[in-house]
This record gives structure tokens, C-alpha cells and sequence, in this order.
């Protein structure tokens, strides 16, 4: 494993740039059910060493102006008294980690094959920190490398925002950054999702687990060692996958799957063969899907929380390892399908009467698609990035992100115990090779 070493040279709270509100800014039901941190690095070729520290610069100076718009990530996270998480608009500011490294950034290699271990060291973490109250609602940390090359590193607390929220934001910030009006501005409204009064619950919602079966807000609860690693689908392959797995229509002819109905089905048997889970015990996958366009009309553009709704696609491990693989596509595409506003309606409604989290333990497992976020359209004013990863992925997470700007390929990253690891990538693997070859 390659050695990189990471100095932190300045660390600062950037605060909005002009006062804003203070007070208590509430969230929705959704925003209350994932308590998660997300870790995300932008590796950029730069402009030559010497130019880093006006792009620090710029880059810290267009944050504190971003986040006069967008100032609940300047807050902190708090408990009300009614068991429900809040912002408190406080104007603190957000931690901003400024480091160097003597190396060049092309030591970084590919970081879409997920390593921790290395990448961990260019954001700004939040190890350590008891309850995902404690965690800032976002952190960044700009590391140059000897070469002129620059890391943006971003942690941003899952509670306020969703990754196509997280988006707006950077949009805005890079607009700032080179002295464009915003094309994105928040909305910051969050009662378009209240609940209904009085709420009530029409469809099942196995997306969701009562609180007393999970860690609850602790962060990064104590578990085995898990072992990480990326596999990448080459869009080759996935045509073949696709062909393996038509869905016949009730007219006798047959639908093709999607790429991301592909994958997500092949990661869910794979994962469920190497945890060894028993026959008749039932599985999930749950699939993070945006709700925004779901509505009618849609919600407001900029919707600046979290958006996302979960479906859930679920049978017993045996139908799921034994059936053709077909099988599992069809209900994946189903769980997809389901996701409507009557979908979400009652999903936020079962929140509110029940008080749940995501049911993301043991023989459930959540799907995310990056992909189709406009992440590599990141630019400070030195370009953009030309690599997009996580730094690391959740327990029991599993995120589908482009390899690169440049090309189709996508990669798969999820941590496991180092044993059903083993066990996922042959079959992986074998899938992979396998229709590689036709």
C-alpha cells in the first residue's frame, strides 16, 4: 500500500461572509433517517505549485460567500426536545483544513479503487466523534501536492443534505469562485415535506427499522474489520449483462434492463452469497432514489435538504441465489417503479408515526448511485477535476461512481469482512470475465 504523507499546514472555521440567520432552521422526516457521513475527494492537475495559494485562497474566499446562501452548513446539528434533529444557525463556520504533500499527485494513482487508508488522509474527518451531532455539517481540506496538483477534500453530515443538494452547493461555490453570479441559489424551505395531518401510512415501508434495532446516531458503531475494494464495469461487459437478463412482458416480448438495475442486482446477489446468509432468511437491498421529480409538480429547484427516497427490493437469500438472474433484475426494476409521490407521502407519514431509521444492518444493504451527479463539473477556476471518489464507503453502503471525466467505465466500492470480500470478488469477478468474453 502506498505511503502518502499529508501535512496540515493552517486550519481555520470559514464563516459566512455577512451575517445571516440565527436561529433554529428545522428538518424534514427524511433528513432525520440518515445518519451518515459522506467523505469525498476532488483530485485536480492544477497550475504549477506556484499558483496554489491564490487557489487556496479563492477557494477559501468563495466559501464564506457561498455560504451566505446556503448558511445551515455554518450551523451545528442539535437534539430538540421532541426527539427531532434541528440546525442551529450559529454562523460558526464550517472547519477548513489547508495541507501539503512532497508528493505528486500522480502517486494518488487510480482513486476510484477505494483506499481508505490513503485517502482518509486529504479530508477532514471526523474520527472520534461520539453521535453524528458532533459531526460538522460539512468540513473541507485543500491539500497541494509538490506538483501544482490539488485535492479538495469534502465531509459532508447526510442529516442536512443529499448528494444532489451537495451539488448545488459546489455549483453556487464555483460560480463565486470565478465572479459568476450564482446559477444555483437554495431553497431552503423544508416544509414541502412535511408530513400530512393527520399522517397516514399506505403502503408498506420496509425501507425502515425501528430505532432499538440499530446503533441509532452513534457513528461508526463498533464492528469487524472490514477490508474495502472497487471493481469496475466496462460498458462491454454491462451489454452482455443486460442481454443475460431480459425481462419478459406479459405480451411475450422482452424488456432490457438498466445499467444501474444491472449492477445493483448482481452486487445484491454476490453480497448475499459471500455473507452466507440462510435460505429463508429474507434480504434487502434498499436503492437511494431522487424524489424530487416524483412529485407533482416537482419540488422547487435548489430543494436544499435531503430529497431522497428509498425503495426497497427484497425476497428470501434462496429465491435471490437460486432463481435466474433475471429474477433479481425484475425485482429491483419493481422496487424502482414504486418509488411515487403517494410512495414518498406515506413514507414520510410512517416517520412521523414511528420514528425509524434506514434498515441498513445485517442482511440489508443500501445501493448509491454518484454516477449521474454533475460532480466533475467542480471548477475553482484551475480546471476540473479529473478524478471524482469516495474516500470511503459506509457499513453496509455500496456506491456506484464514474471511474473518471473521461471515461465510461463505472466502479462498484463497498467494504466487507475480509472473508465474504474474498468471497464477492471471485464471483465478481467470474460474472465479469465471463461476459467479457461474448
Amino acid at each position: 500500500m502506498l505511503k502518502l504523507d499529508v501535512k496540515i499546514t493552517n486550519a481555520v472555521h470559514v464563516s459566512p461572509a455577512r451575517e445571516t440567520f440565527g436561529g433554529l432552521y428545522p428538518l424534514s422526516n427524511l433528513d432525520q433517517t440518515f445518519p451518515l457521513v459522506i467523505e469525498i475527494v476532488f483530485a485536480f492537475n492544477g497550475e504549477g505549485r506556484g499558483r496554489c495559494f491564490a487557489a487556496i485562497e479563492t477557494i477559501r474566499e468563495s466559501l464564506a460567500k457561498a455560504l451566505v446562501e446556503f448558511y445551515p452548513f455554518a450551523g451545528r446539528l442539535v437534539m430538540g426536545i421532541d426527539g427531532r434533529m434541528a440546525v442551529r444557525c450559529t454562523g460558526e463556520g464550517v472547519p477548513f483544513v489547508e495541507a501539503t504533500s512532497e508528493d505528486d499527485i500522480t502517486a494518488l494513482g487510480d482513486i476510484s479503487t477505494i483506499n481508505p487508508a490513503m485517502l482518509r488522509k486529504l479530508v477532514k474527518h471526523s474520527d472520534g466523534a461520539p453521535t453524528i451531532l458532533e459531526v460538522p455539517l460539512l468540513s473541507v481540506q485543500v491539500t497541494t501536492f509538490k506538483c501544482g496538483g490539488i485535492v479538495v477534500g469534502i465531509v459532508m453530515n447526510h442529516v442536512l443534505v443529499d448528494g444532489k443538494a451537495l451539488a448545488d452547493f459546489i455549483a453556487c461555490w464555483n460560480d463565486l469562485a470565478q465572479a459568476k453570479p450564482p446559477s444555483v441559489l437554495p431553497f431552503l424551505d423544508r416544509s414541502v415535506l412535511c408530513p400530512r395531518q393527520p399522517p397516514r401510512i399506505d403502503l408498506p415501508h420496509h425501507e425502515y427499522a425501528p430505532r432499538d434495532r440499530q446503533p441509532g446516531l452513534v457513528v461508526d458503531p463498533e464492528t469487524k474489520p472490514l477490508v474495502y475494494r472497487s471493481f469496475c464495469f466496462k460498458p462491454h461487459a454491462l451489454i452482455q449483462l443486460k442481454k443475460a437478463a431480459r425481462i419478459a412482458t406479459q405480451n411475450g416480448s422482452s424488456v432490457v434492463p438498466t445499467t444501474f438495475e444491472i449492477i445493483s442486482a448482481l452486487v445484491w446477489i454476490s453480497r448475499t452469497k459471500a455473507l452466507g446468509i440462510g435460505h429463508h432468511e429474507t434480504t434487502k437491498l434498499l436503492i437511494a432514489v431522487d424524489s424530487r421529480s416524483k412529485f407533482d409538480p416537482p419540488l422547487p429547484s435548489g430543494y436544499f435538504g435531503n430529497g431522497i427516497a428509498l425503495s426497497c427490493a427484497e425476497c428470501s437469500a434462496g429465491e435471490l441465489t437460486r432463481k435466474p438472474f433475471s429474477f433479481a433484475v425484475q425485482i429491483v426494476r419493481e422496487a424502482l417503479a414504486s418509488v411515487t409521490e403517494s410512495y414518498i407521502r406515506s413514507a414520510i407519514d410512517h416517520i412521523e408515526l414511528n420514528r425509524v431509521l434506514v434498515d441498513c444492518e445485517g442482511n440489508s444493504c443500501c445501493i448509491s448511485k454518484w454516477s449521474q451527479l454533475p460532480l466533475y463539473k467542480m471548477d475553482f477556476g484551475f480546471g476540473r477535476p479529473f478524478q471524482v471518489a469516495p474516500a470511503t464507503v459506509p457499513d453496509n453502503v455500496i456506491f456506484v461512481v464514474s471511474q473518471s471525466r473521461e471515461s465510461d467505465d463505472l466502479v462498484v466500492s463497498l467494504g466487507l469482512t475480509s472473508n465474504a470480500m474474498d468471497v464477492f470478488s471471485k464471483l465478481i469477478q467470474h460474472e465479469l470475465t465471463v461476459k467479457s468474453k461474448f
